[in-house]
């Protein structure tokens, strides 16, 4: 015989769903905790169910063209200027970087944004935001640590972002970037140099 005709499962049953709707219903704090259960569990099940009127996500960005930049030019790039068309690089160690993936960091607003469109070695050698110079920078006068700290941001930033070309000195000329050129590495540049 099996258990689906049982008496004394069935009124097992209903005893436990009486207990648990009498523990339930027992404080003001247990229908709240409940609630809050069964909300949580629902957002798990059913993660974009209030996302309907939800924007959509913003184009890409076409890769920015390989070019070598002053500081002025630099400038332009910081994500708020209609030149930029919301695009933001920085440089650091003399290599600039396409950052505009990172625009939640160095985008207006951003703890960064003081980075966006300048040179920021001297900066993150010094954990500073406040340390940018809107002049070229030769790191001259940083402590042998901070030029290692500026090395290591480099290798972040080449990881993380697009390299765009070199930050150039003061009367520096540029380098022309052909096609079959704006593909390759600021490692390959630097081994035609």
């Amino acid at each position: 015989m099996g258990l689906d005709g049982d008496p004394d499962l069935s009124s097992t049953e209903e005893n436990i769903m009486r207990w648990v709707w009498e523990e339930i219903s027992s404080s003001w704090l247990n229908i709240f905790l409940t609630a809050a259960i069964l909300y949580l569990i629902y957002k798990i099940l059913f993660p974009n169910a209030d996302n309907s009127s939800a924007a959509e996500p913003e184009k890409p960005i076409p890769p920015l063209k390989k070019q070598d930049m002053s500081m002025s030019e630099l400038r332009q790039y910081d994500g708020v200027t209609e030149e930029s068309q919301g695009r933001i690089c920085l440089a650091v160690n003399g290599k600039i970087f396409d950052v505009t993936r990172g625009r939640r960091f160095y985008g207006p607003g951003g703890p960064y944004s003081g980075f966006a469109g300048r040179d920021a070695s001297r900066g993150l050698a010094t954990f500073s935001v406040d340390d940018i110079s809107e002049e070229y920078d030769d790191l001259s006068d940083l402590k042998p640590s901070e030029l290692e700290q500026i090395k290591e941001w480099e290798l972040q930033m080449s990881e993380k972002y697009e390299y765009i070309g070199r930050l150039l000195k003061p009367g520096e000329a540029k380098i022309s970037y052909s096609e079959d050129e704006s593909d390759t590495s600021e490692i390959d540049h630097e081994k035609k140099e």
